[in-house]
């Protein structure tokens, strides 16, 4: 066994994996990866099954140091700088630390939320079966809150298997697809209309369980209060101050305001990686198109093996480079000398 230490990290990172299923209707809630497609990546670049626990890495950079032996490790996600002793790694690939390396890695840039998925696994003890951390509830494991310096985890030992990179589908554009409903009757079509044609913004101060939206307020037909009923990843709620909340993944099982709409399950992943501040739009489409999104996306998830890549990577010396003149004869703009091409006799 090797082990990986968290040497530094920001606030909101945390182990996830692919959330705790079967307990909804006693109130467990389900938590998990923010972005399952990119927690799938990182996990297939090691060996691991899709869903296996991994380090979700919040907005601000962290490190990594690798102790009593090699760690094989992946990250995807949202892109960042990332370097092992200040040589370039690349996102969406596999790379192994030697014991006493360390990788680090920067902001997040276009995006909220990276997975460092570690080869073999992280290990821990299941909780109703799975190690995904919900803070709030003292759920998840090794470590059943944010992680911190200091924290490590107890790994395999690298494989040596080459390193690979996976080719990704290009980031989807275009507004946030929804279902209306369930409770979109409480909403004139005024209002609806209003949802579906301004800009918004996710406020700072949202986080697992639910992103505050920023625009206009959206007002009730009948009041904000209903009788509780279950809500999903992607709900969208609206509370009395009329500004909708988009429930995450840290969500409760029920809820007791009406919800205007529900993020598709191919889109929540991407609302997931939209930053703090940047404008989006949200687009209605029928219950079969949603449908068949998710069919698609789930196809994609099966199919992330075909998509790896052997990682050709060239090391470039750069000493070598300044001593080899590769840019020819120089010359000085202010030397006429060492430019003009004499005038033969």
């Amino acid at each position: 066994m090797s082990r990986l230490i968290v040497t530094s990290i920001g606030p909101a990172s945390s182990v996830q994996d692919g959330g705790r299923l079967g307990a909804q209707r006693y109130g467990l809630t389900v938590s998990g990866a923010m972005d399952r497609l990119t927690l799938a990546a990182a996990n297939t670049l090691v060996g691991n099954e899709p869903f296996a626990a991994a380090v979700e890495i919040g907005p601000f950079g962290a490190t990594f140091t690798a102790r009593d032996g090699a760690v094989r490790v992946a990250i995807s996600g949202a892109p960042r700088n990332a370097d092992i002793a200040g040589k370039p790694v690349a996102m969406d690939s596999s790379v192994t630390l030697k014991d006493g390396e360390t990788l680090t890695l920067g902001f997040a840039r276009g995006g909220a939320f990276t997975y460092l998925a570690i080869e073999g696994a992280i290990k821990g003890e299941e909780v109703f079966g799975s190690l995904a951390v919900n803070a709030r509830a003292g759920l998840g494991s090794p470590y059943p809150r944010p992680l911190q310096a200091g924290d490590e985890f107890a790994v395999d030992a690298a494989s040596g298997a080459p390193e690979l990179r996976i080719e990704l589908p290009k980031p989807a554009t275009g507004p946030i697809r929804v279902v209306l409903g369930p409770q979109d009757d409480e909403f004139d079509d005024a209002n609806k209309a209003l949802f579906l044609g301004s800009e918004w913004k996710i406020s700072a101060t949202s986080d697992r369980m639910g992103y505050r939206l920023e625009g206009p307020a959206i007002k009730h037909l009948h009041g904000h209060n209903i009788v509780s009923d279950g809500t999903v990843n992607g709900s969208i709620q609206v509370p009395g101050n009329g500004s909708p909340i988009a429930l995450m993944m840290d969500r409760g099982t029920s809820g007791g305001y009406p919800k205007i709409a529900t993020v598709i399950t191919a889109d929540v992943g991407r609302l997931a990686q939209t930053s703090a501040g940047t404008a989006f739009r949200f687009k209605a489409v029928t219950m079969a198109e949603a449908q068949d999104e998710a069919r698609r996306f789930q196809q994609l998830i099966r199919t992330l093996p075909d998509r790896l890549r052997s990682s050709d990577t060239v090391e470039l010396n750069i000493e070598a480079l300044s001593d080899a003149n590769v840019a020819g004869y120089a010359v000085s703009a202010m030397d006429a000398g060492t430019w003009q091409v004499a005038a033969e006799p």
